[in-house]
């Protein structure tokens, strides 16, 4: 009866330190889980648009804003935050001169997106596993390849000038 009841009070030892250690262990790595994406998000080409957008200097570049479902939902009721959930895409391309559109315009006019440029750009929204950038995790590809961790840190600190917008520059346009 007393080794029965020692084996018992041994197996409740070793349960309560390995339930332990799975939570701290579990814990330690949601601390030290990157802020950064690391996956191209599946189907993003055929999200819905949430607008568009013109950069010069630097970027030089036209540029589609893409969201998903989670995405549109939060845009359309007006939200100033986003769910957990949340992807954003940022697809953009050269800023062209269309001389064909032009010749058919009778002037100087218009231009259209060229060839693709500055990668594919993507925040998503986890409040948790990115709980030290604001619960946004940002992705930078170029041809199918992350971009430098050095590149991604850049990400946070730019969008933290539009903290009161949930750190997302673009607004919707319907």
């Amino acid at each position: 009866m007393k080794q029965n009841s020692c084996l018992l009070l041994a197996v409740a030892v070793v349960a309560v330190v390995l339930a332990f250690g799975t939570r701290a262990s579990r814990a330690a790595d949601e601390e030290a889980a990157p802020i950064f994406v690391t996956t191209i998000p599946n189907g993003y080409r055929d999200w819905r648009l949430i607008s568009v957008a013109r950069e010069e200097g630097n970027l030089d570049d036209i540029r589609a804003v893409l969201g998903n479902n989670k995405a549109i939902a939060s845009y359309r009721k007006g939200k100033v935050s986003f769910p957990d959930g949340t992807i954003i895409a940022r697809l953009a391309w050269s800023y062209e001169r269309s001389e064909e559109n032009n010749r058919a315009f009778g002037g100087s006019q218009s231009f259209v997106a060229g060839h693709p440029k500055n990668g594919v750009q993507f925040m998503v929204k986890d409040s948790r596993k990115y709980a030290s950038t604001g619960g946004w995790g940002f992705a930078h590809f170029d041809d199918g390849k992350s971009a430098h961790e050095a590149v991604l840190k850049t990400c946070f600190p730019c969008h933290q000038a539009v903290a009161a917008r949930d750190f997302v520059f673009t607004r919707y346009a319907p």
